[in-house]
C-alpha cells in the first residue's frame, strides 16, 4: 500500500519478533545442568515421601533411607520426556496462556498474609471477599492473564481456607487459575472443584484450567506433602509449578551460579518423579529467589538481585526446554510510592526479557507480605507498557512507509495522512493510569498521585455490575466438595 518497491520478499531475511535477554550462554547453561546432575547423582536429595522413594528405586535410582541419588541418565531422560510447552485455558476451554518459547504472562501474587483495605488504607487480614474482588479485578485488567487469590482468607481452618479462596476465583473469573496446594488431598479436592467448573476431568485434562503451585521450601529437601501433591498432579494430568523458595547466602550459595545449581537440582527431583509417575506430566519450573539484607533482616523481593537470579533461572529453563514461572512485580515498599513503581518496573521487565512464562507477583508490598488492589492495577499498567516494549515493531513495506515519506516530502507533517490513521493505535501504548497532562490540567483535575488514581480506577472497575459466570448446578457441586473438604482435611 505504502511502497514503491518490488513486492517480492527478500530471501533469508532475519527478523526479531520480540526482545530477549539471554544472560547465559548455552555453554553456561550446560555447565549448571551437569553440576546439578553431579550433585543429585553423588550426594542426592532428602525425600520424605515413602511412595516417592519406592518410585525412584523402581526406576533405577539409589535409595538409602531418606536419601535418593538419581543417575544422570534418568535426569536427562526426564528433561527430554517432559513437555516443552504447556497451554492453559479459560473456563470456556479457550486457549488463554501459551507457555512456550519466550512468551510471558502476568498475574497477581498469591502468598500475602495481609491486605490494604481500600476504604481505610490500613492493613488487615485477608477475607474471602478480597479473593472475590481480586478475581473480579483480574477479570477486568487486560494485561492480567491468570488469576489467583492474594492469600488464604481468615474465618476458615488453615487446611481448607485455600479451597474457599479457589471457590471465589471460580465463581468470579473466567481466566486460568494458579492455585497453591499443600498436599495430595488438597490437590485432589481442588482438582474436583476445577473439574466441576469445566464439565468434568476429561475436559480439565484436555483444556487445563487450573495450575497447582507446590512449594519446595528447603534446598534439596522434599517434604512428604509436597511430593504427594506432585504425584497426584502427575497421575491426573494437572499442570503444576514446583516452586523453589531460595535465599542466596542463607538457603543457597551466595554466588548466583551456585543458587541456580541448587534451584535446578530441586526442580529436577520433582520433574523426574513426575515423569516416573506419568510420562509427559506437565511440569513448570518455578523460582522464588531473593537475597538476605543484613541491615534490615529481611529477604527483599524488590532487590535487583532477585530479578537477576530469576532471569538466569528462566534462561536456564529455556535452554532445557522446560516452561518457567517466577515471582516479579513485588515491592519492598510499604506504600504506593516511587519506590514501588521502580521495583515493579525493573522486576517485571527483567522477567519478561528473560522469557519467564508465568510471572506472578502483581499487587504485593512489603516483600510480598501485603496485598494491594491499587498496586495490582499499577502493575497491570506496567505490564501493558512492557508488552509494548517486548512487541518491538513490524517491519514490512507498509510500516517502512516508503511511499508516504515520499508524498509528504521534506519538512512535511504526517498528522493528516491515512498512513497515520492506520497505524497510530497499534504502534502506541495507551495507558489507563499514567498521566500525560500538563501541570495546569493535572492540578485542575485534583493533582492526584498515581496511587490515588489507581485506587479510583479499581473502585470504578469493581463498581461495575457483577456477572454470573457459573450456573447454580456447578455452584452447588463446588459447595458439596467444600463440605467434603471440611470432613476429610
Amino acid at each position: 500500500m505504502y511502497t514503491t518497491k518490488s513486492l517480492y520478499r527478500r530471501a533469508n531475511f532475519d527478523i526479531n519478533q520480540t526482545i530477549c535477554w539471554k544472560m547465559l550462554t548455552d555453554d553456561q547453561c550446560e555447565e549448571i545442568f551437569v553440576t546439578a546432575a553431579e550433585v543429585l547423582e553423588r550426594t542426592g536429595a532428602h525425600i520424605e515421601n515413602k511412595e516417592a522413594q519406592k518410585l525412584f528405586a523402581a526406576n533405577g535410582c539409589w535409595v538409602d533411607g531418606d536419601v535418593v541419588k538419581i543417575p544422570s541418565s534418568k535426569l536427562e531422560w526426564a528433561v527430554r520426556t517432559a513437555p516443552s510447552r504447556i497451554t492453559l485455558c479459560n473456563k470456556s476451554g479457550k486457549r488463554a496462556v501459551l507457555m512456550e518459547t519466550e512468551n510471558s504472562h502476568f498475574g497477581p501474587y498469591y502468598g500475602s498474609e495481609m491486605i490494604v483495605d481500600r476504604a481505610s488504607g490500613k492493613q488487615r487480614k485477608i477475607t474471602v471477599n478480597d479473593a472475590i474482588d481480586t478475581a473480579r479485578l483480574s477479570e477486568s485488567l487486560e494485561n492480567v492473564s491468570f488469576v489467583s487469590a492474594p492469600g488464604k482468607p481468615e474465618g476458615f481452618r488453615k487446611e481448607t481456607a485455600g479451597l474457599y479462596a479457589l471457590e471465589a476465583l471460580i465463581l468470579n473469573s473466567n481466566k486460568p487459575i494458579i492455585q497453591p496446594v499443600s498436599n495430595a488431598k488438597e490437590a485432589e479436592l481442588a482438582a474436583e472443584m476445577a473439574a466441576a467448573a469445566v464439565g468434568g476431568f476429561d475436559a480439565l485434562r484436555q483444556n487445563p484450567y487450573v495450575v497447582f503451585t507446590i512449594n519446595c521450601n528447603e534446598p534439596r529437601f522434599h517434604s512428604e506433602d509436597s511430593l504427594g501433591a506432585v504425584m497426584y498432579a502427575a497421575k491426573n494430568g494437572i499442570p503444576f509449578i514446583y516452586q523453589n523458595k531460595l535465599i542466596s547466602g542463607v538457603t543457597a550459595p551466595s554466588a548466583t551460579a551456585g543458587t541456580l545449581v541448587v534451584a535446578l537440582a530441586n526442580n529436577l527431583v520433582a520433574l523426574t518423579l513426575a515423569q516416573f509417575v506419568s510420562e509427559g506430566a506437565q511440569v513448570i519450573a518455578g523460582g522464588n529467589f531473593t537475597i538476605f539484607d543484613e541491615k534490615s533482616g529481611i529477604a527483599p523481593f524488590g532487590a535487583p538481585e532477585a530479578g537477576l537470579i530469576g532471569a538466569g533461572f528462566s534462561n536456564l529453563m529455556r535452554y532445557l526446554r522446560i516452561p518457567s514461572a517466577g515471582i516479579a512485580g513485588i515491592s519492598d515498599s510499604n506504600v504506593s510510592d516511587a519506590q514501588l513503581g521502580a521495583e515493579f518496573t525493573y522486576g517485571i521487565l527483567s522477567s519478561a526479557l528473560a522469557g519467564t512464562n508465568l510471572i506472578g507477583g502483581g499487587g504485593a508490598l512489603e516483600s510480598g507480605k501485603v496485598a494491594s488492589s491499587a498496586a495490582l492495577a499499577m502493575t497491570d499498567e506496567v505490564m501493558g507498557a512492557i508488552h509494548r516494549i517486548m512487541g518491538t515493531f513490524d517491519m514490512n513495506e507498509d510500516t517502512l512507509a516508503r511511499g508516504v515519506i515520499d508524498e509528504v516530502g521534506p519538512g512535511g507533517n504526517y498528522l493528516g495522512e491515512d498512513h497515520t490513521t492506520l497505524f497510530f493505535k497499534s504502534e502506541q501504548f495507551w495507558p489507563n493510569l499514567i498521566t500525560r497532562k500538563r501541570i495546569d490540567d493535572w492540578t485542575a483535575d485534583g493533582a492526584k498521585p498515581m496511587g490515588q488514581r489507581a485506587l479510583e480506577y479499581v473502585e470504578d472497575l469493581l463498581g461495575q455490575p457483577s456477572v454470573e459466570l457459573v450456573n447454580s448446578t456447578v455452584a452447588a457441586e463446588i459447595k458439596s466438595i467444600l463440605a467434603k473438604a471440611e470432613e476429610t482435611l
